[in-house]
């Protein structure tokens, strides 16, 4: 079990913004760090380690994200049905606006993607709130696509957008006010571990914790690398976005997103006017990543050729980095080899709609707690979370599922 070291008797609230000896300290305050310091900070001391001048400026702040209950391997999706009630009914007070509004996806299909099509539509059949439509039907329900562009498509009504900002925000402020300590401009330039506890040196000073986490985005690989753990084999891949104009005289807000049924591009209206992007991933180092130009040029192409929707001027761009391992699903847990060292890393494209819930799995690893088996129920494994999990050995899946049970 994971003891738990007190802060100093006699500290008074007032100094806190000056302790330095933590519980748990987290690496990274994108969504994964804040929320899982939201988490905790009720229990034990925790410390927030950004090392951009505000939390969120990478990945989390660049996402322009959906909640898709029927997105992505199993995993994602039973974190996502886990993640509902959260984002659909957040605790009092967490904000002042609603977290989702309504928003549909259409997912469209040329005749030569039409396996592509009857696929998807069987791999979801039993999702509620999902039809298929036909060619007409399609057309009408995206008013700006090009006719005979398209085969056929299939709607799913049950998907909103996330106020990804709101959602951020919401953790960070709770976070604070459980008395949690964030330090941004604070890159972590070392770590080392002796005496079981860690010693964490940054570029705005030197911290001590029971516990690190790794919620380092893009970076996990090199965090871990640092504390002498193994690669989990994180890759980071660009994902390039940008806004443009509607047709004039027109007002999309109420339309659909529309999605290539095989992710070549999509089109979302995003406050009177249009986000658009080419859906790619192009594997990067862990940077401050931009926009290439031959990505937007091939957007546009794409958007072009399949809309009636001629594209003068781009508004604004930019690029964000979506970083995954194999299987494309998070790694969430204790490190194997390396005492103290968790990872909360890998989210992908996920990770905005899966938040709530994983925050509340880690907390729970963390503080070797039970997860609350209505999570378990939309069905969890945390045997497809844990770090080594395509190595994992049989009795460590059966110690895994005993831990839950």
């Amino acid at each position: 079990m994971l003891v738990f070291y007190a802060i100093l008797k006699g500290q008074r609230r007032h100094d806190l913004a000056e302790q330095t000896e933590f519980d748990v300290a987290i690496i990274g305050a994108g969504i994964a760090g804040a929320s899982l310091a939201c988490e905790l900070s009720p229990d034990v001391s925790v410390l927030l380690l950004e090392m951009e001048a505000q939390p969120g400026y990478h990945s989390t702040g660049r996402s322009a994200a959906m909640f898709v209950d029927s997105y992505g391997p199993p995993p994602i999706r039973a974190l996502s049905r886990a993640s509902a009630d959260f984002l659909e009914s957040p605790p009092k007070g967490f904000s002042e606006s609603p977290l989702l509004s309504q928003r549909g996806v259409i997912m469209i299909a040329r005749n030569d993607q039409l396996t592509s099509l009857e696929n998807m539509v069987g791999d979801l059949s039993d999702s509620g709130g999902v039809r298929r439509l036909d060619a007409a039907e399609t057309e009408a329900a995206i008013p700006i696509l090009r006719k005979g562009y398209v085969a056929a498509g299939f709607a799913n009504d049950r998907v909103s957008d996330i106020d990804v900002n709101a959602l951020h925000q919401g953790y960070l402020r709770k976070f604070r006010s459980s008395g949690g300590i964030i330090k941004t401009a604070s890159k972590v330039i070392e770590t080392k571990h002796t005496l079981g506890r860690w010693q964490v040196t940054t570029s705005n000073g030197t911290y001590a914790a029971k516990t690190i986490v790794n919620a380092a985005g893009a970076w996990a690989d090199s965090i871990g690398k640092m504390a002498g753990a193994e690669a989990i084999g994180l890759i980071p891949k660009r994902r390039t976005a940008m806004v443009v104009a509607a047709p004039s005289g027109v007002n999309p807000d109420s339309w659909p997103m529309v999605i290539d049924i095989d992710e070549q591009f999509y089109l979302k209206p995003d406050a009177g006017r249009l986000l658009i992007s080419p859906a790619d991933e192009t594997s990067s180092l862990p940077c401050d990543v931009q926009p290439d130009e031959l990505d937007v040029a091939i957007c546009v192409d794409r958007i072009e050729t399949a809309f009636d929707l001629p594209i003068r001027r781009i508004e604004n761009k930019w690029a964000g980095l979506r970083s995954f391992v194999d299987d494309k699903c998070p790694v969430c847990g204790f490190d194997d080899t390396v005492e103290g060292f968790f990872w909360l890393a890998g989210q992908g494209g996920y990770g905005i709609q899966t938040a709530p819930a994983l925050a509340v799995i880690a907390a729970c690893l963390i503080m070797d707690r039970s997860v609350p088996q209505h999570l378990l129920d939309h069905g969890i494994d945390l045997a497809d979370l844990a770090p080594g999990r395509s190595t994992l050995k049989t009795d460590r899946k059966e110690n895994l599922k005993r831990r839950i049970s």
